[in-house]
């Protein structure tokens, strides 16, 4: 039998005794914990992007994630430092000797947050509520999107998600049993080294039955979880997290988590507007740092000397993302592969990383997966810019120097001036420069976007895919055929279909040496390079610029957030 433990820090010493800071922390006394760290204040910062979903595995986008990481905890998580896995509600857990049996311990004395659902009753975790939240995972309900990472590797899950269309199953999913209150098993159909690192997914966090008995689909406007933040309120300016009280975690002090009284995530009407609200310390955070302008925006070194802009620093880490092209593979435009290798072979990735970027960025030479340890990029073999290549391909294609190529909407999810803005303009300029094709950008919202792709409106749009947990097998899990059937992310965001490539995905998923699995998986990478099924442009670091009073914020591979250990602490003059 294997066993893995996770072992917690002891507690410090003697704990002082801590009161709660009401109101503005700067304006009254705030109260000194160990490690001087300090209780209450509020941390602020901007989003392009309108968050209206606060349910875990409804919520696809990233915008959503970074909120309902605050709201709600998965049995498991990762360090975000050296990406093993962590402990979270499950304390430990036994994998058995044929790998195909999970074991896990759920963590005592966690409740969920207070909420009308339980009448005013305060309501512990179990494993009930564990099997009930995987099992909605699993589920073919229209509110469910995560079905893709649990239903092909759960016993019983693919017949559970068939029975549930319209409603639970009462019956559940047979690998998923509750062993007692606080110990849970889950079977698999095929051993699968990456199970782990799944369960640490952000979209698999625990609510509990009487959420959704209560509020059915308007539960994404009632998150109920067990995170360090609970939602008070929501509007068109934006929405705003408070403190939950009864949170159970502590840090390597000893000091009861979270810090902060409140987070806020206010709407960004543009770029500009978001760091002129940094500058004068109306937020925190900037997300998004446009390099070719930061300089004129907070002012110059002769500002900074003078106090006259705001003291800050930049926190940068490499990133597990991919920014691309994506086409509707099967609209008439670009069903034929030789117009999108011909738009593959037209953009010069090291002029937008560049020109348009200034440098800030890696060009994606090779494949869709970024680079990542032990995976074998350096074989691939990507798109390598030729006009006069690209040229033939279109002409062979009917197009003849673009002569007769449908002038289309370019659908971009972003605010202008900001960094997805100015990559478009360069695509846009390298396409009509080198192909004679025309694109019309069409800057519109993510639901925008979304509704286009999925009434098949957008044939060409900008996205970008940032890793759920460190492994190629998020990345190209998008492009197999069975989450399409399954409701998954990939089934409407990219249309292209192959059976070759579906085939060598499942022995990936099944094979249990690493080496062998990764390089199954480079295949797949391959496969759709060599079918330009997409159009990789670039990957880049995740930089954030921060206040200097806002202490002990990391940024991570994932460009998650995580507000639990922050606190504010103003710097000395």
């Amino acid at each position: 039998m294997k066993y893995t433990h996770f072992v917690i820090a002891a507690l410090a010493g003697c704990l002082l005794l801590l009161f709660s800071s009401c109101g503005n922390p700067e304006k009254k006394k705030s109260v000194n914990v160990i490690g001087g760290k300090l209780y209450g204040g509020e941390c602020k910062f901007m989003s392009s992007e309108k968050v209206q979903n606060f349910f875990p595995v409804s919520s696809v986008d990233i915008y959503a994630k970074r909120l309902n990481a605050q709201l709600f905890e998965p049995l498991l998580k990762l360090n975000i430092t050296t990406m093993e896995v962590e402990p979270s509600l499950a304390t430990s857990y036994t994998i058995s000797d044929d790998a195909m049996r999970y074991t896990f311990r759920i963590r005592e004395g966690v409740f969920f947050h207070d909420d009308a659902c339980f009448q005013g009753k305060p309501r512990k975790v179990t494993a009930k509520d564990v099997k009930y939240s995987l099992e909605f995972a699993c589920s073919g309900l229209p509110l469910n999107k995560m079905s893709y990472l649990l239903v092909n590797r759960i016993k019983g899950a693919q017949t559970f998600f068939s029975k549930t269309k319209h409603h639970l199953d009462k019956s559940g999913v047979a690998g998923i049993k509750v062993l007692d209150a606080q110990t849970l098993e889950i079977q698999l159909t095929e051993p699968f080294i990456g199970f782990e690192k799944v369960l640490s997914h952000t979209n698999l966090g625990i609510f509990p039955r009487e959420a959704f008995e209560k509020y059915g689909e308007k539960i994404r406007l009632h998150p109920v979880g067990t995170g360090p933040f609970k939602l008070q309120s929501m509007d068109e300016n934006g929405v705003t997290l408070t403190k939950n009280r009864s949170y159970w975690r502590k840090d390597e002090f000893g000091n009861k988590l979270p810090f902060l009284d409140k987070v806020t995530m206010v709407y960004a009407k543009d770029k500009k507007s978001e760091l002129l609200a940094f500058r004068k310390g109306e937020i925190d955070l900037v997300l998004e740092i446009p390099v070719e302008n930061i300089e004129n925006i907070l002012g110059s070194l002769r500002d900074a000397q003078q106090g006259k802009n705001i003291k800050h620093k930049v926190e940068s880490t490499s990133s597990l993302n991919m920014n691309y092209i994506a086409f509707a593979c099967e609209s008439e435009t670009f069903k034929n592969p030789l117009i999108r290798k011909a738009f593959n072979l037209a953009i010069d990735r090291n002029e937008i990383v560049n020109k348009w970027l200034l440098g800030e960025g890696w060009p994606a030479e090779k494949g869709f997966v970024p680079i990542m340890v032990d995976y074998p990029s350096e074989q691939l073999r990507g798109h390598t810019f030729s006009v006069q290549t690209a040229q033939s391909y279109l002409k062979k294609a009917g197009y003849p120097k673009g002569n007769g190529f449908p002038v289309l909407d370019f659908y971009v999810n972003a605010k202008e001036g900001s960094k997805a803005h100015t990559i478009a303009i360069g695509v846009v300029d390298q396409l009509k420069q080198n192909l004679g094709v025309d694109l019309r950008i069409k800057l519109c919202t993510l639901d925008e976007r979304e509704e286009a792709i999925y009434s098949g409106k957008a044939q060409i749009w900008r996205t970008g895919w940032v890793a759920d947990y460190p492994d190629p097998e998020n990345f190209l899990s998008l492009y197999y055929g069975e989450n399409s059937a399954t409701n998954a992310l990939g089934g409407y965001h990219f249309q292209c279909k192959s059976k070759e490539y579906d085939a060598i995905f499942e022995r990936a998923l099944k094979e249990s040496n690493k080496e062998k699995r990764y390089s199954l998986l480079a295949e797949c990478d391959q496969l759709l390079i060599d079918q330009a099924a997409i159009l990789p442009l670039f990957t880049d670091d995740f930089m954030v610029m921060v206040n200097v009073r806002i202490r002990d914020f990391k940024t991570n591979a994932m460009e998650n957030l995580d507000f639990s250990e922050i606190y504010i602490k103003k710097p000395r003059p």
